[in-house]
């Protein structure tokens, strides 16, 4: 069974350029990427296609699934930004899919699920008007995808160091996530399959906060819900099989924002059987 990491992201030449021609975040100055939460070093040669195959053999990886990172802040443009640079982004990986032979898997970028692709990626901030992602939801159901939602990201306070949007927004805005398809969406789309980013932000160290408050936390527990690894290392993931079960885990590394290294020690240190689920069999089930 193939090793599966759902949680990259790859920027396509015809993006870069697109970033390139904009004035205002998102954008690519030089070798400067500026977002909302700032402004961070750009190296193309991490989003080069031979090099990111030749990271995956190297990491013992036969599949990745890349998606276009709400935190670029695409997703609060006015609709005819988005639009374009949804469109160079997607139209740029279908590319890539079809000439990488099943090794590169792509999300669509906020919309519903498009032909060739195997889910969508969503900001967390999405979950809050689960009616307007009912289209989505149902692109998914029809064509047996998945749901990603990835930290939406945001504007941070003048002065903060480059992480402090990730130890701050990130979780929080994941936690939240998790917890509104807890109370509205679990119930309505059950047969869809759902990623939460970076373990939910650490969302089940809350459940016993949330058990406190008089919801039953077995309620928490469903079977097409799913964490991803990302960044964290061998006591939050232990946490989250003891909570979950080692089934509702998947691998995903965040390249190239994160060093993938410690986290896959981390889950190699669980045993052979835990890693083969986490990198293998469980990722593989949200496949078309």
């Amino acid at each position: 069974m193939a090793f599966v990491d759902v949680h990259q992201h790859l920027l396509p030449p015809s993006f870069q350029a697109a970033l390139r021609r904009r004035s205002l975040p998102p954008r690519i100055a030089g070798s400067t990427l500026h977002v909302g939460e700032g402004a961070f070093p750009f190296d193309p040669g991490e989003h080069d296609v031979e090099a990111r195959l030749a990271a995956l053999d190297r990491a013992g990886v036969d599949v990745a699934v890349v998606s276009l990172q709400p935190t670029f802040g695409h997703e609060g443009l006015a609709p005819g930004e988005r639009s374009e640079l949804v469109s160079a982004w997607e139209e740029g990986i279908a590319e890539i899919v079809s000439a990488t032979g099943g090794r590169i898997a792509a999300l669509a970028a906020g919309g519903p699920v498009r032909p060739g692709f195997v889910g969508t990626c969503v900001g967390s901030d999405a979950l809050d008007a689960l009616e307007a992602l009912a289209p989505v939801l149902a692109s998914l159901r029809a064509r047996s995808g998945f749901l990603f939602v990835h930290p939406s990201g945001g504007p941070v306070p003048p002065g903060s160091p480059p992480w402090w949007g990730a130890l701050t927004l990130y979780t929080a805005q994941m936690q939240a996530a998790y917890l509104r398809w807890l109370s509205g969406g679990q119930e309505r789309w059950p047969d869809v399959p759902v990623v939460f980013a970076i373990l939910a932000g650490g969302a089940p160290f809350q459940l016993e906060r949330l058990a406190s408050r008089g919801p039953q936390v077995r309620s928490a527990l469903h079977r097409n819900v799913h964490f991803d690894s990302a960044s964290y290392g061998r006591r939050a993931l232990e946490l989250c099989i003891e909570t979950f079960g080692v089934e509702q885990i998947v691998y995903g590394s965040d390249v190239p924002i994160v060093d993938p290294a410690p986290t896959l020690r981390a889950i190699r240190g669980f045993g052979e059987s835990v890693e083969r689920l986490i990198t293998c069999d469980n990722p593989t089930r949200l496949l078309p």
